[in-house]
């Protein structure tokens, strides 16, 4: 039975990927490794915890004996990388753990990897499709910044502008460097900007949600006018799945939803949503009155916009979720989720994992 190692299984792409992992390959077991950061939520998973084909390890990717022991005892022979710091603002004020986490750790999952598998001119019977292979994912934020028109294609120069891009781009280059210097079985995928279920609330939607129930200030930065390309979770997790099985080995696949939005269109569309399937708000305004234009963060890139032709043509995926009806389902999912978005908020899902867990890992 293939066993995939997944990290950070527990943030918002990773649990979204484990649950799609363990229905869509029946044939497989799933080790999920998430330190629990303050983005690693546990109860994203919690009714796993007692399935048969799932095991959740708590730990770092830093800890290369950790990974030693997970790869010999587990007979790890897939890994899917998730585990990154993903704020933009939080490298900003505290680069040092991206640097350690999304370079230091990709690297020891790397040298894990290659000291488990047998090296390329071994004799070794694997799965034609799955067993063997190390997908690192990873962002579009690491190509910089687009002007008005134009795509990102997987030959576009990186042009980090930010310390998490910086960290990304980092950790890519040394996922390439492991197939074509060791042979590891590397591919590397590029992601537009994510959104669904489960996803903190410190990002754009799930922050506006959660601040136009409130009724809390809708900060906006700069003009809004910022261009982001959004793709559904569970569009992105389908396409990992298809890079996995049938993707080539030290080949980067972009993964984008075409879906270009300005940041204050995404905004006043979730105003418009949580408006029509909320209470009203005191008074009766619109969410929109709740928007507050704030100064720009630095290195904030103008627009992201991906050309996804390559993974479409040679693994045939396309998007399936049209915009308008992702973010409504992402809408009411946060609406009738309200006890899980105030547990992150107030901090008290992290009593979940020591209750359920302790110390066992």
């Amino acid at each position: 039975m293939p066993t995939i190692l997944v990290t950070g299984g527990c943030g918002f792409i990773g649990s979204n990927f484990v649950r799609r992992c363990l229905e869509a390959l029946p044939g497989s077991r799933v080790v999920n490794l998430d330190k629990l950061t303050y983005a690693g939520n546990p109860t994203n998973l919690g009714d796993l915890a007692d399935h048969p084909r799932y095991r959740f390890v708590h730990g770092d990717i830093c800890d290369g004996p950790l990974l030693a022991r997970l790869f010999r005892e587990e007979g790890i022979d897939t890994v899917v990388h998730f585990a990154a710091e993903s704020h933009v603002d939080r490298s900003i004020e505290g680069p040092d753990a991206f640097v350690r986490t999304n370079i230091l750790g990709t690297f020891a999952l790397l040298e894990a990897a290659r000291a488990a598998w047998p090296a390329p001119s071994s004799p070794v019977t694997r799965h034609p499709s799955r067993v063997g292979r190390f997908v690192h994912v990873s962002t579009d934020e690491v190509y910089g910044s687009l002007g008005e028109t134009g795509y990102f294609t997987e030959e576009t120069p990186y042009d980090p502008r930010s310390p998490y891009a910086a960290s990304k781009a980092s950790s890519d280059h040394l996922a390439s460097a492991y197939f074509h210097t060791y042979g590891l079985p590397v591919l590397v995928t590029n992601c537009s900007n994510n959104y669904g279920p489960y996803q903190f609330p410190e990002k754009l939607i799930p922050l506006v949600i959660h601040n136009a129930l409130t009724g809390a200030e809708l900060p906006v930065y700069g003009d809004g006018a910022n261009v982001r390309d959004w793709l559904y979770v569970g569009d992105h997790c389908d396409a990992v799945l298809r890079v996995l099985e049938a993707g080539r080995p030290g080949q980067t696949y972009n993964i984008g939803g075409n879906n270009e939005r300005r940041n204050i269109e995404i905004v006043h569309a979730v105003c418009d949503l949580v408006d029509a399937q909320a209470a009203p708000l005191p008074g009766g305004q619109s969410r929109r009155s709740l928007i507050r234009f704030v100064k720009d963060r630095p290195g904030h890139d103008r627009r992201y916009a991906i050309d996804a032709t390559k993974v479409r043509t040679e693994l045939g995926w396309t998007p399936r979720v049209p915009f308008e009806e992702g973010l409504r389902r992402t809408v009411a999912w946060y609406l009738t989720h309200r006890e899980w978005t105030e547990a992150v908020m107030d901090g008290s899902y992290r009593e979940y994992y020591r209750k359920m867990y302790g110390d066992r890992g």
